[in-house]
C-alpha cells in the first residue's frame, strides 16, 4: 500500500538543536519526512533540558551520533548530504563553514540540495556573528520593549516565542523550496534571519515610526479605542480573564452582565471618551467585580451579553479545553515509546494525507545501525572501526 504521509519521500539533514530548527523539521516529520537527527556523542544542550522538552521538538525524528570534529566524520556527513533533499541548521554562520559544510560546499556534493540556515542575524551584515536564543532574537526585534507597562521596565514575553515563529517560517520556506525544486529540478539556499521574522511582526510599529514620526511606546494592556480593557484578577489562585469593550453595544452589553450598578452609570462612565480619560478608575472597579467570581464564569457571563472576553488558560485549562479535544489536538500516540504521555498534535488538518505520530524522540544513536548500515552501506568492521575511534 502506497505510503499516504505527503512528505513521505523527503530526505533531511538536521544539524539543528533546542527549538527554532528542531520545530522546523519536526512539522515536517509529522507529515512524514525522514528526519535524520545529528547528535554529537558527548551531552548536547538539548539534553540539559527535560526529556519531555526535547520530546517534544524532535519527535518522530531518527537520531544518530557522528563526531563532525574529526576528518572521517565530516567525511560520513559529506556521505549523508549526497542522499539528503533538505539540510537545516541554526548555528552562527561560522559553524557549517568552520566544518566545511556550508552551502556552496554542499551545493557540489548535492546540486539540487535545499539548505536552511536558521542564524540570529542571517548570514550577512555586520551583525552576522552574532548568537543567542529566543530571548535575545526578542529583544533585538524590539518587541521585548513593547511587551511592558508604561514607565516600567520590559516584562518580556515569558518564553522562547521569537524561536517558534522562526520555526514555523523555516517550515513554511522548505515547503515552499520543495515546490520550486518540484517545478524547476534546482535546489535554494535559504537565509533565514530569526530577528528579521520578529521584526516582520511589528510592521505597524515600523510604518507608524517611518510614516508619521511616532515611536510606538509600551502600553501595558491597553488597547487604543478599547476601554474597559486589560487582564483582570478572577477568584483563585493566578487566574486571569481579558476584556476588551470597544463598542457602544458592547459597553451597554458589560453593564449588563455586571447587573446594572449604581456607579456604572456616572456621567464620568457615559461616553467612550471620559471612560478613557477615567480608565484607572473603571478598572478598579471591574477587578472589585471580577476578583469574587472564577474566571471562566467572568468570560460566560460577558460571552452571552456580546463582550469579547476569555479566560487566560495555563496547561491544565488547554488540557480539558472542550474545542481542542473535540478536534482532539492533544492526543496520546499508540506507538509504544510515547509510554502514556499527552502530546499537541499538528495544527495543521490535511484531508488526504494526515500527520502521523510514529515514535518519541530518538536516544542518542538510537538509528546508527539503520543510517550507516542501511543507507550508506557499512560494512560491520567499518561500524566497530567508527566506535573504536569515536566518530560514532
Amino acid at each position: 500500500m502506497p505510503d499516504p504521509s505527503v512528505l513521505h519521500n523527503i530526505r533531511i539533514l538536521d544539524f539543528s538543536w533546542v527549538l527554532a530548527g528542531p520545530y522546523a523539521t519536526r512539522l515536517l516529520a509529522d507529515y512524514g519526512a525522514e528526519v535524520i537527527k545529528i547528535q554529537p556523542l558527548l551531552l548536547e544542550a538539548d539534553d540539559t533540558f527535560s526529556r519531555s522538552y526535547y520530546n517534544t521538538w524532535n519527535r518522530n525524528k531518527l537520531g544518530i551520533t557522528l563526531n563532525l570534529g574529526s576528518a572521517r566524520g565530516l567525511e560520513i556527513a559529506a556521505r549523508l548530504i549526497k542522499i539528503s533533499d533538505i539540510i537545516v541548521e541554526n548555528f552562527s554562520p561560522r559553524v557549517m563553514e568552520n566544518w566545511g559544510l556550508d552551502y556552496p560546499a554542499v551545493k557540489k556534493l548535492n546540486p539540487d540540495i535545499i539548505f536552511l540556515s536558521m542564524s540570529v542575524m542571517g548570514h550577512s551584515g555586520p551583525w552576522r556573528n552574532y548568537s543567542g536564543f529566543g530571548p535575545a532574537v526578542q529583544a533585538f526585534s524590539g518587541i521585548t520593549r513593547l511587551t511592558a507597562y508604561p514607565g516600567r521596565p520590559p516584562s518580556g514575553i515569558g518564553y522562547a516565542y521569537a524561536d517558534h515563529i522562526a520555526g514555523l517560517y523555516g517550515s513554511l520556506a522548505l515547503l515552499g523550496a520543495l515546490e520550486y525544486r518540484r517545478r524547476t529540478g534546482r535546489g535554494q539556499y535559504i537565509d533565514l534571519s530569526q530577528t528579521e521574522t520578529m521584526t516582520s511582526l511589528l510592521s505597524d510599529a515600523v510604518l507608524d515610526c517611518t510614516m508619521r514620526g511616532r515611536e510606538a511606546k509600551p502600553v501595558g494592556n491597553i488597547s487604543a479605542g478599547s476601554v474597559p480593557c486589560g487582564v483582570y484578577p478572577c477568584r483563585g489562585k493566578d487566574r486571569w480573564c481579558a476584556i476588551e469593550v470597544s463598542t457602544g453595544d458592547e459597553w451597554e452589553g458589560f453593564k449588563r452582565a455586571l447587573g446594572q450598578p449604581a456607579w456604572i452609570n456616572e456621567a464620568r462612565f457615559a461616553t467612550i471618551a471620559s471612560r478613557q480619560r477615567n480608565r484607572e478608575a473603571l478598572d478598579r472597579y471591574v477587578q472589585a467585580w471580577t476578583k469574587n467570581l472564577p474566571a471562566e464564569e467572568v468570560a460566560a457571563v460577558l460571552q452571552d451579553e456580546g463582550v469579547p472576553a476569555g479566560l487566560v488558560r495555563n496547561a491544565a485549562d488547554l488540557v480539558n479545553d472542550p474545542q481542542l479535544r473535540y478536534r482532539e489536538f492533544f492526543l496520546t500516540p499508540a506507538a509504544p515509546d510515547f509510554a502514556g504521555t499527552l502530546f499537541d498534535a499538528s495544527p495543521i488538518r490535511l484531508a488526504d494525507s494526515p500527520a502521523s505520530y510514529r515514535r518519541a524522540a530518538p536516544a542518542r544513536g538510537q538509528d546508527n545501525e539503520y543510517v550507516y548500515r542501511r543507507l550508506l552501506g557499512l560494512s560491520e568492521d567499518e561500524i566497530s572501526e567508527l566506535k573504536q575511534n569515536n566518530i560514532i
